[in-house]
């Protein structure tokens, strides 16, 4: 059986992600969160399917967290309990209303929740994949300020990894929580065609993926503003009316379903450097951002991020440097 280790994947579309992944792929599954007790359910909920469910303590806004919890995946590899990773999927995300806020180790912490966690995992995990496994990056059409999901959250903003980790310090000007989201998933997108580049370069059969699941009412931007208002966003009028406008417009059941297929299914093995996403229940190759495109952009970030991980020489896979 294949093996799949996805972040947050006791939860919206990382849970129907696992679902997809137990019932139709026959994988077996490494769910990685914030609480045991929070996955738990999750997880029995999939073994009843037949397969092998492991759960790890994960903060992608720790760096610590995610150094503990890429060493107790490894150990579960090493100890034969799970097989070598098919696919690592980096789907765990958070937007913050309010103030800026910081993580642990002193970073903004929504590009620390939603990219540099998730650059560090895959740094220190990359070993850890089969010779043609995955890794998927989720995504977020907000990151692309020409088009309605971008200027619905506020421009995603330049990615210095550096002004980033310090936004609102040292006397920069704070950033929305919006801009903050949309400008974190632009960094994941930066990281998915940076590390495509790198394992051209290198020969390897690796793919990495941006995957974009659409606008989701049930597990988006919406979970931080008051209970009427996400009641508002799940009615079949507004959706209609936010689709007519031109957001993109993705489901749980299908976007989910669509990630787990990215992850694992034969028909995207050749994806790797690609865009993918998913609107009105089709899911296909399409653009992303122009900023996104930027190689000396990704480069820089790529470079910045190890040093803010403090990456050492020997956590840095060859394929990838």
């Amino acid at each position: 059986m294949p093996t799949v280790l996805i972040t947050g994947g006791h939860a919206g579309i990382g849970l129907q992600c696992a679902i997809r992944l137990a019932t139709h792929h026959r994988s077996d599954l490494i769910l990685a969160g914030r609480s045991v007790e929070r996955m738990e359910p999750a997880a029995q909920q999939l073994r009843a399917y037949g397969v092998k469910v492991s759960t790890v303590v994960l903060d992608t806004s720790s760096l610590a967290s995610v150094r503990s919890a890429a060493a107790a995946i490894g150990q579960l590899i090493e100890s034969e309990a799970i097989g070598g990773l098919d696919a690592i999927v980096c789907n765990a995300g958070a937007s913050f209303a309010g103030p800026v806020g910081y993580s642990v180790d002193g970073y903004e912490r929504t590009f620390t929740t939603n990219y540099l966690g998730h650059f560090l995992l895959t740094e220190l995990l990359f070993d850890q994949l089969r010779d043609t496994g995955r890794i998927v990056m989720v995504a977020s059409g907000t990151h692309d300020p020409d088009t309605m999901d971008g200027r619905m959250v506020g421009p995603a903003v330049e990615p210095d990894a550096v002004a980033l980790a310090n936004v609102g310090r040292n006397g920069s000007k704070p950033l929305s929580g919006g801009k903050l989201y949309a400008t974190s998933k632009l960094c994941m997108i930066l990281m998915a065609y940076e590390m495509d580049r790198r394992l051209r370069r290198a020969g390897s059969s690796i793919a990495s993926i941006a995957f974009d699941p659409g606008a989701i009412p049930e597990t988006g931007l919406t979970r931080t503003m008051p209970g009427p208002i996400q009641s508002l966003t799940r009615s079949a009028p507004v959706k209609w009316f936010l689709t007519r406008i031109g957001i993109t417009a993705g489901s749980l059941e299908f976007s989910g379903n669509a990630l787990a297929d990215v992850a694992i299914g034969p028909e995207y093995a050749d994806d790797s450097g690609k865009y993918l996403q998913s609107n009105n229940k089709r899911l296909q190759a399409t653009r992303s951002s122009r900023m996104s495109y930027d190689e000396r952009r990704a480069a820089k970030l790529w470079e910045e991020s190890k040093r803010l991980v403090k990456l050492q020489p020997e956590e840095e896979p060859e394929p990838l440097r």
